[in-house]
């Protein structure tokens, strides 16, 4: 029998209503770029990590907030470093003041883009994301960081603890969790939040989509050099597409229950056709059961298998109806049924940055790190249960000291985490025999 809902919970759905209708006159409102206080009142960005979603990212913050200049760039792959820049100068002319003195191409060049600037972008592959958030907390600068924020419990630890410090310091953290901030999400919410759907009993959050290709390996390149270009195939870079990808869906289940998040997972995946050296380690599908404290169960899927059912999504089943959030169509059925469609999907990669600078022009409370966290280690307790095909707790989690990222990199020379075999291969974590709590490497 489902357990009563907690008061921290009833307390939440009773705020959610002015909340959720605050967010969306905000949402809808911010189409219009956020003016600087004055001509002079300039905010100088940097960007650490230069690829698609960082020159994305840059180019959203740029348009959220016309007093904004690029002022500083860093990766540790040059080529990459000067594409972003050509890019964003032909979409933003005028606003990119990036000279070669101020773009760095070494591991340590993070340090100094946040010294250079006031709002860091951090953008690289997640498992830096830690690091690098912790530096620009301790600089004292406005972050926005991309999801997922960390790949194992060691790095959620450390992100938890730097958002402590940031709110003490009142800085301003944006995660790139965009679902929060598109108009359609934030209404069915509320709804579902107001009981639409009656209690909630069960979710569903799928990512059920198509695979990108792993990349062969260069002539010349060093062990580290590939793994961090091909960074998605290596766990201790990306968490796994249970991480990396469906963190989204599992930030939307986190959100319909209050923003609770599960107490434990039990889940079982694997590599059906990855099998190609360049497909590095991580597996091709994921199925995790959580449950929450009040025994409200979700059911996640999250697949890269060419030729299957693509379905990306999030629903909840109550004692009155059903809510199903597709990407073009929401729909509610029982006693208060109705349907929300999509001419085209809302941008929420470029809604999800004007309310991270309205609060830095206006010193508003700003700080989204704990509830990346929260999102980002709901999948590590996934990726763990799956790994290991045993029943996880949230607290045992929690409570080790699962590292999977190093913390002596110093440049591609340093040696990576793991090493392929003679044939070119990975070691790959085997359910029955890796143990969640430690590295399988």
């Amino acid at each position: 029998m489902k357990a009563p809902q907690s008061s921290s919970r009833r307390e939440f759905l009773e705020r959610s209503s002015t909340l959720s209708a605050a967010s969306v006159t905000l949402a809808l409102a911010s189409k219009m770029s956020v003016h600087a206080a004055n001509g002079s009142d300039e905010l100088k960005l940097g960007l650490v990590g230069c690829g698609g979603r960082g020159a994305g990212a840059a180019n959203q913050a740029l348009t959220a907030d016309d007093g904004t200049k690029l002022f500083a760039m860093c990766d540790v792959n040059g080529e990459t470093m000067t594409k972003a820049a050509e890019i964003l100068e032909k979409r933003m002319p005028g606003r990119i003041h990036v000279p070669p003195g101020r773009r760095y191409d070494d591991f340590e060049g993070y340090k100094r883009v946040i010294a250079d600037c006031d709002v860091i972008i951090l953008a690289t592959s997640p498992g830096f994301r830690p690091q690098h958030f912790e530096e620009a907390v301790a600089q004292g600068k406005h972050v926005f960081m991309e999801k997922p924020v960390a790949t194992d419990v060691t790095g959620i630890k450390r992100v938890l603890k730097a958002a402590k410090v940031a709110r003490a310091k009142n800085l301003k953290v944006g995660v790139g969790l965009q679902r929060r901030h598109q108009p359609g999400y934030q209404e069915w919410l509320k709804r579902i939040q107001d009981g639409a759907i009656g209690d909630i009993t069960t979710m569903r959050a799928l990512w059920n989509g198509s695979s990108r290709p792993g990349k062969p390996r260069l002539e010349g390149e060093s062990e580290l050099e590939y793994q961090i270009r091909n960074w998605y195939y290596f766990t201790w870079l990306s968490g796994d597409h249970n991480v990396e990808q469906h963190v989204h869906n599992l930030d939307v289940a986190n959100w319909m229950m209050g923003d609770q998040h599960p107490v434990v997972a039990r889940g079982m995946g694997g590599r059906e056709v990855r099998n190609a050296p360049e497909n590095g380690q991580i597996y091709d599908h994921h199925f995790v059961e959580y449950e929450y404290a009040d025994g409200t169960l979700l059911y996640s899927q999250a697949r890269q298998i060419p030729g299957c059912l693509r379905d990306i999504s999030e629903s909840a089943v109550g004692t009155l109806g059903r809510a199903n959030l597709m990407q073009r169509e929401f729909t509610i059925s029982g006693p208060n049924a109705d349907t929300m469609r999509f001419r085209s999907n809302e941008d929420g990669h470029q809604l999800e940055h004007y309310p991270l600078f309205k609060a830095i022009r206006e010193n508003l409370d700003y700080n989204e790190a704990e509830r990346g966290a929260m999102a980002t280690m709901t999948g590590i307790l996934g990726r763990m249960s799956n790994y290991s095909g045993q029943e996880v707790t949230w607290d045992d989690a929690m409570a080790s000291n699962q590292t999977l990222v190093p913390t002596d990199l110093v440049n591609y020379t340093s040696p990576a985490p793991l090493q392929p075999d003679n044939d070119g291969r990975y070691p790959v974590a085997v359910p029955g025999a890796t143990d969640p709590f430690k590295v399988w490497y």
